[in-house]
């Protein structure tokens, strides 16, 4: 909270210091999970975007300053790995964290961190997620 005070002595008034939230974008085709991250983001603060399919969540990456993107693997029109790799590759993007969320099992993590033309992704998390375990995670990598 701050207080200020005007030049001719006017009575002070309080005021609440409102920090930036850092905004995170979630791309799934699946709408319950879309919603079950939006909610859990949005209770502990996080502003949220929302893509159903990744032609859109690139499309929101490009036009938004994101912080975050939480990104499915498996989705119909394009798959998370190539929006991944579009990611990765662009130049204004690049250096935004990407945590992937995925049903696919543990091989997935050997796979992706051996591709060789993109860097591993900040976090891969399998589903079903808890909450606390997300959280945890995103909050390790935007407070770096």
């Amino acid at each position: 909270m701050f207080i200020t005070q005007s030049e001719n002595n006017a009575p002070l008034k309080l005021g609440i210091v409102m920090s930036e939230s850092k905004k995170i974008l979630i791309v799934d085709d699946e709408e319950d999970i879309l919603i079950y991250f939006e909610a859990i983001f949005n209770d502990n603060g996080y502003d949220t975007l929302l893509a159903r399919d990744g032609i859109k969540g690139f499309e929101l990456a490009k036009s938004e300053k994101l912080d975050l993107i939480a990104l499915d693997i498996t989705m119909p029109k394009q798959s998370g790995l190539k929006i991944y790799r579009q990611l990765k590759n662009h130049p204004e993007l690049k250096n935004i964290p990407v945590i992937i969320i995925t049903a696919v099992n543990d091989s997935f993590k050997i796979f992706i961190d051996k591709l060789k033309e993109v860097e591993p992704p900040e976090g891969i998390l399998n589903k079903p997620i808890d909450p606390q375990e997300i959280l945890k995670v995103v909050r390790g990598i935007l407070s770096n």
